[in-house]
């Protein structure tokens, strides 16, 4: 039964710790999938590089920032580790020794236990390692080893109780004898320091420096002041709140307030005042409730080693989450600090708290639905909500707009008691009036959605459209309706654009770059400032965000968070960057939203809630980039570790490298790539790459440097990592071999000469032999030549006979033709008897033989064998027929050939029509094709 009712008192308590609407540092998880490790880890320490080391089941691990890596221990679980200048210091089961670096980036393990010849007591672990001056102290349930480090010796401090932890306080050793007391360690020696019933009773967690005092942490009791012997309680209202907390671990931060890790409830943070300032557990970010230990790295992040994994808690980030998980929020689309509340208008409505608690946000009544804004304006607080405008009195809120959709509200120029009001579908008037705000009027003629819209110092009304571009709307002075508007030619359209009024200057942004507007000239003009953040594909929207209250520009690039602010030694402004990663939580794109907290904090909307910028946080940090390993293989081959302090000289067949880097820094939002450049081959710097290795295959003999850098977000690494190495010549390029290369080649060069010598004796003895032949030729191509010109001679003859049997066919044609016009001259004149025996003699010169005897003579010569072959082929031509054959060979008409035969012309037409048949020709078959073709 006592049991249940401290249980309900702890959670009363716990309620005002900030379990609920907490906003909480980021917190990077490493599970056991991710180290490759157990589950459980019981120590962390940090090396000079920044290097973490933590103690785990499996053995010790070690994290660069960019990978994991295991190295078994050879005694199993480790327990507990320090590392002390460059060793790490480890005890386990009836082990204790040290871990150090060697040669090739790795670690080699030395046990100091038997070096020392240390005899354990049975089942003997150790559980803290302290380091002090010159010794290092290992503490077991049991004893506490002191070993010295110049003369390798060691000192036991035995208990007949429990030696439940060991505790380093202002260069002073304090342990806990349990049911005994606090002890002190002095030359060697333990002194009773209070033997107090709290002190023997309870089992001490940690003693911190509390004012010249010691401040006493037990397990289950809450804190204690241990002053010049006496012990009080230190503050009961924190004692009271951690009643039924069971405490196992704690530390003091360098900012001197204290975390306390607990068995099952996480970690808490508590000032020195007694105040808990946040608490976190598994429900809001841990990955474990149960807390092995805590570690403080130099950068000031908290490192848990859980009973499942390990977590970073980035404790001093500029950065803070509030995570809606349970999605009973929604998208923040705006956001406001009104009469100490904070406001949050999403896509299911308008939420508030107070500022400063850390209470569940509420959703106001009637605001369900999507809010568009939340603007302040004579200390009133308007929101721009999807059914109208509402204005918001603390935990309420009125519809005072009955318009669908408000965009935006802004004040109109010189009239105090007007607001211009952007809506869905235009532009609206609202007007105060007995202290009340309602709609005055809409403005005529214009009625696209007005979501980005400002008032020029003419009264003209510029107006951004994503699918439209910048309208000009000009304005009657009664601001009740628009005169004209037309569309400005200077910009243009863009998705994701915006328009803003800041400094009573107008800039508009888009995809193409930022845009100052000129109300002088009435023109829009490149800003090369701002411009600046949309090259390189850094554009992702166009989202401007004016903070008047503190002089601030926002602009939103791919991965940096921009402002422009006035400098700290002067008025000019100056543009800041923020890295800000895709991996922090993010609003729509297009519809950021930022807002002023207090103290130099700014509120972020996200789908999943809000982000909490705190500029303060802000400073240049120094990153240094450092070579982890070096790795060569040959082909085909298991890969050998490289020493890294001297100069590399490989083997030719060893001439694949990789090289292992990294930047030790654990922010999680705190983006790191690297470029990398290889003298000799890339002289040229790579691409920006999350790969923290890289391999070179199949590299070419000589000398090289690799060269690497980092960007941690914006900020290049203060060094330039750098390797130098050489890949040595193959074997067959060698010295040795390029002697033997010369003597080969000598001796190539006078059997060579031999072999050419008794091969130009062969060649000019062929060469005569092929001498002869080519005159033997050269007679016969000289006797062709001859036979060639006697058969041109032919061939002109040939020529020259059918020259000749044109001739003689063209003069018969035109004698017979002058016979045949003579004779019918004749024959006109009936009355001449006496003309009879002219045209006799006339018929007998038309029908002499000799002429065709001529012409068979001459038509032989030139076309041989014409007329024997066409009588073989047709055996019962006549030789008249054979005539007409001749005649048609020689492509003439039947005109021309009319007065060869004394016939008509019709007469000739008979004849072919007769020699076709006595060929047997086929109907549509040319005859003097035909013949053409004998």
């Amino acid at each position: 039964m006592n049991r249940i009712i401290v249980f309900f008192i702890f959670l009363s308590f716990l309620g005002p710790l900030g379990l609920k609407a907490q906003v909480l540092p980021p917190i990077q998880v490493y599970s056991p999938e991710i180290y490759e490790g157990d589950n459980q880890n019981w120590s962390i320490s940090q090396s000079k590089e920044k290097v973490i080391y933590v103690a785990n089941n499996l053995g010790l691990l070690e994290f660069n920032g960019a990978k994991w890596k295991l190295h078994t221990s050879p005694s199993g679980i480790i327990r507990s580790i320090n590392v002390v200048d460059n060793l790490i210091y480890s005890g386990s089961y009836r082990e204790f020794g040290f871990w150090k670096k060697d040669e090739f980036g790795g670690l080699s393990y030395s046990s100091l236990s038997t070096k020392l010849k240390v005899k354990f007591l049975d089942d003997e672990e150790f559980w803290g390692i302290v380091a002090i001056d010159d010794w290092i102290l290992f503490q077991s349930l049991k004893r506490i080893y002191i070993y010295n480090k110049k003369d390798n010796t060691y000192s036991i401090i035995n208990s007949k109780t429990d030696i439940y932890k060991i505790f380093k306080i202002n260069e002073s050793i304090y342990f806990q004898k349990a049911k005994d007391g606090l002890y002190k360690i002095e030359n060697g020696e333990t002194i009773l320091v209070s033997n107090a019933p709290e002190f023997k009773d309870n089992l001490l967690v940690n003693i911190f420096n509390y004012r010249n005092t010691l401040l006493v942490e037990t397990e289950n009791n809450g804190f204690y002041l241990l002053d010049n012997g006496v012990v009080k309680v230190w503050n009961d209202e924190i004692n009271k709140k951690l009643e039924g907390v069971s405490v196992y671990r704690s530390i003091q931060l360098s900012d001197k307030s204290i975390i306390i890790g607990t068995r099952s409830d996480g970690i808490f943070q508590i000032s020195l005042e007694g105040q808990i300032l946040q608490s976190i557990n598994i429900t809001n970010g841990l990955s474990n409730n149960t807390i092995h230990y805590i570690y403080e790295d130099v950068e000031k992040n908290i490192w848990l080693a859980l009973e499942n994994g390990i977590n970073c808690v980035n404790i001093t980030s500029a950065f803070s989450i509030f995570n809606d998980k349970n999605g009973k929020i929604g998208t923040v689309c705006a956001s406001a600090v009104f009469n100490n509340y904070l406001y949050l208008g999403t896509n299911q409505g308008l939420f508030f708290k107070l500022l400063n608690s850390n209470d569940d946000f509420q959703l106001i009544k009637g605001t369900e639905g999507v809010v568009r804004c939340l603007v302040e304006y004579d200390n009133t607080l308007f929101c721009g909500h999807n059914v109208g405008t509402f204005i918001v009195n603390n935990n309420s809120a009125e519809l005072a707009i009955d318009i669908e959709g408000t965009w935006n509200i802004i004040p109109i120029n010189n009239k105090e008691n007007l607001l211009l009001q952007g809506g869905y579908k235009g532009l609206n008037v609202i007007e105060k009036k007995n202290d009340t705000w309602t709609l005055r009027n809409k403005i005529d003629g214009f009625n696209a959605s007005s979501r980005f819209f400002e008032i020029t110092k003419d009264n003209e009304i510029l107006v951004s459209h994503e699918y439209d571009g910048v309208y000009v709307v000009k304005i009657d002075s009664g601001f009740t309706k628009a005169i004209n508007f037309t569309k400005s030619l200077d910009v243009g359209k863009g998705l994701k654009s915006s328009l803003v009024k800041h400094n009573d200057e107008l800039f508009y942004a888009y995809e193409e770059g930022v845009f100052k507007y000129n109300e002088t000239n009435k023109k829009f003009k490149r800003d090369s400032l701002l411009s600046k953040l949309f090259t390189n594909k850094e554009y992702s929207s166009g989202k401007l965000i004016s903070d008047s209250k503190n002089n601030i520009l926002w602009l939103f690039s791919k991965n940096d968070l921009n402002y422009v602010a006035p400098g700290k030694l002067s008025n000019k402004p100056q543009l800041t960057s923020i890295a800000f990663p895709e991996s922090l939580p993010r609003g729509l794109t297009g519809y950021e939203n930022i807002s002023y907290l207090r103290n130099h904090q700014y509120l972020i909307g996200s789908s999943t809630g809000y982000v909490v910028v705190d500029l303060d946080k802000f400073y240049k940090k120094n990153y240094s980039i450092s070579i982890n390993s070096i790795v060569k293989n040959q082909l085909n081959s298991a890969p050998e570790n490289v020493t890294m302090s001297n100069k590399g000289v490989f083997e030719n067949e060893y001439n694949n490298i990789e090289f292992s880097y990294s930047v030790a820094q654990f922010d999680k939002y705190a983006h790191t790539e690297y470029q990398y450049q290889l003298e000799g081959m890339y002289p040229d710097w790579s691409d920006w790459t999350t790969n923290s290795t890289v391999l070179f295959k199949n590299l070419a003999f000589g000398d090289y440097v690799f060269n690497v850098r980092a960007r941690v977000g914006n900020s290049i690494t203060n060094n330039v990592g750098s390797y130098n190495f050489n890949i040595e010549k193959p074997w067959y390029l060698s010295n040795l071999m390029i002697v033997c290369y010369c003597f080969v080649l000598l001796l190539l060069s006078v059997l060579m000469h031999n072999v050419y010598k008794i091969y130009y004796k062969k060649q000019r003895e062929n060469l005569v032999e092929q001498t002869n032949r080519e005159l033997e030729l050269k007679k016969l191509e000289n006797k062709q030549q001859l036979m060639r010109f006697n058969n041109d001679k032919l061939r002109q003859d040939i020529e020259n006979k059918n020259r000749e049997l044109g001739i003689s066919t063209m003069s018969l044609i035109k004698k017979n033709e002058f016979l045949n016009n003579i004779k019918k001259e004749l024959n006109r004149d009936e009355t001449g008897k006496q003309l009879k025996h002219v045209i006799k003699i006339i018929d007998r010169n038309l029908n002499n033989t000799d002429d065709w005897n001529l012409f068979e003579a001459a038509f032989n010569n030139a076309d041989q064998d014409f007329l024997k072959k066409i009588k073989s082929q047709h055996p019962s031509l006549t030789s008249n027929d054979l005539r007409l054959c001749a005649y048609l060979r020689l492509n003439l008409s039947s005109k021309e050939i009319a007065p060869l035969l004394n016939i008509s012309s019709r007469s000739v037409e008979v004849k072919r029509y007769r020699l076709r048949k006595k060929m047997n020709l086929a109907h549509d078959a040319s005859l003097t094709d035909y013949i053409l073709e004998i």
